[in-house]
């Protein structure tokens, strides 16, 4: 599956944005997606998972903030943030993957489709 994640932009500290992700390919249904992040001069880092049967999990700097969705139908993930902070700021990566165990699921090493990023900026 391909993917490609659009959305990102400029906006100030507590604004909002609302992340998306295209998937070409076979279809979603089966894979777990997920959201990662890679903050400028930092590793990636997981920001949140939603798994086949839409169980969602969070890491703990965007729980209440952030919300992963994701339309099979449409073949689309989904990322709302609000609240935005300038801690937010990064890359944003969406991915895919299959056969991942609950307890990896916050691994980006797990996942084997990844799509190319969107910025995120959040001023201050």
């Amino acid at each position: 599956v391909q993917l490609q994640a659009s959305g990102g932009g400029l906006v100030q500290a507590g604004g909002s944005l609302r992340l998306s992700c295209a998937a070409s390919g076979p279809t979603l249904r089966p894979y777990r997606m997920a959201w990662f992040r890679q903050p400028p001069g930092k590793e990636r880092e997981f920001v949140a998972t939603i798994s086949r049967d839409g169980y969602t999990d969070y890491a703990e700097a965007v729980k209440g903030r952030f919300t992963i969705s994701r339309d099979n139908a449409k073949s689309a993930l989904y990322l709302q943030m609000n609240s935005l902070k300038p801690e937010d700021t990064a890359v944003y990566y969406c991915a895919a993957g299959l056969g991942i165990i609950t307890s990896s699921r916050g691994r980006p090493d797990q996942y084997a489709n990844w799509g190319q990023g969107t910025e995120v900026t959040v001023s201050s």
